[in-house]
């Protein structure tokens, strides 16, 4: 049984699209500023992305993506220099730009096949690299999601593209079975009722569900931002699960619940 709790990734999203907050860190200023309080509210790692994987999202061009993302990875290091920075990118041109303006590691939803270029820039930067499950696209991944046994195909997908991620060079691998991201309700509780079976495949297992669809279809709250506290008690019911770092939108709720966590294991 795990008895420490995951590490918390606090979400930075300068896009005016994503499913649950877009458009309202959409400045750099007030990007930032989000950031540097969510470090303050507890975080242990920023993760900032500047293009939506929202399901029936468009991609947005390197140029557009950089110009979001740059200015607050700069902004938040001319601040905090010592706080984690993960960069949310598929683009190899995005993630090389971020690490060198100050970002520490690579999230990237595609798991190396949109870019496989991304694999050689986490390599040569030494950056842990987050590398995700996802059926489809986010334009075509919830176009009626299928597997034969969801919780293997996810883990021999997730095994096989370690492997390549290795063969490039990638030395620490974080594996995300991407909840939502081409799966439906049964599928990602399928998913989280097997975590085990993703321990191990990577150095790392990261776990995102924070404010997502299929938590609305369980509990009947229709609007993403008010799925906080269902995100919380679904973390706290998985507490125990091999699960290395959460990526939450309210990081100060999920702070509240490692200071609970912590005093009951004292």
């Amino acid at each position: 049984m795990n008895r420490t709790f995951p590490r918390i990734m606090g979400v930075v999203n300068v896009t005016p699209d994503s499913f649950s907050d877009g458009g309202q860190f959409s400045s750099h200023h007030e990007a930032v500023a989000h950031g540097l309080r969510l470090v303050a509210e507890g975080a242990d790692i920023l993760d900032i992305g500047g293009e939506s994987t929202r399901p029936g999202s468009e991609s947005v061009s390197v140029h557009e993506e950089l110009s979001r993302v740059i200015p607050v990875i700069e902004g938040i290091r001319s601040v905090n220099p010592l706080v984690p920075i993960s960069i949310d990118t598929t683009k190899a041109p995005v993630a090389s730009a971020a690490l060198a303006s100050g970002a520490t590691m690579v999230n990237d939803v595609s798991g190396g096949l949109s870019d496989p270029e991304i694999l050689d820039v986490a390599a040569q930067a030494h950056a842990p690299y987050i590398l995700m499950h996802m059926q489809g696209t986010p334009r075509t991944m919830q176009d009626d999601p299928r597997y034969g046994d969801v919780v293997r195909d996810v883990s021999a997908y997730l095994q096989q593209r370690v492997e390549v991620a290795r063969s490039r060079g990638v030395q620490h691998i974080i594996v995300d079975p991407g909840i939502g991201f081409g799966k439906n309700v049964d599928h990602n509780l399928a998913l989280l009722s097997e975590l085990e079976s993703f321990a191990g495949i990577g150095n790392e297992l990261l776990l995102g569900i924070s404010r997502k669809r299929f938590l609305g279809a369980v509990t009947g709250i229709t609007d993403p931002a008010h799925r906080d506290v269902a995100t919380a008690m679904t973390h706290a019911l998985l507490l125990g699960k091999p699960v290395n770092v959460i990526r939450v939108h309210n990081v100060a709720l999920h702070a509240q619940l490692r200071s609970l966590h912590t005093a009951m294991l004292r």
